[in-house]
């Protein structure tokens, strides 16, 4: 069952609390990240907002490093296959 859940689609409330919970002080993080709205919003899952929600744990400047690919994932986002596959996605 939490598989399915897992799939299911945000809603729009929670598309919004997302959207929110992702601004960044970096401006350049605020990029990469509303290019990744603008690809995925339509169809992120609640496990993508969950790995989201681990990504925005990291400091700016961790996240800038990883979405440059500067350096890979460690730690709690290693730990996290969501957050590994929202990091993929914002890597494109």
């Amino acid at each position: 069952m939490a598989m399915a859940d897992d799939a299911a689609l945000l809603d729009e409330r929670a598309l919004s609390k997302l959207r929110w919970r992702c601004r960044r002080g970096l401006l350049e993080n605020d990029l990469f990240i509303e290019r990744f709205f603008a690809r995925h919003e339509q169809g992120l899952t609640v496990r993508q907002a969950e790995g989201m929600e681990v990504l925005m744990d990291l400091s700016d400047h961790d996240l800038m490093d990883l979405m440059l690919r500067r350096k890979e994932p460690e730690g709690d986002v290693a730990a996290s296959a969501p957050a590994c596959e929202v990091l993929d996605m914002l890597r494109r």
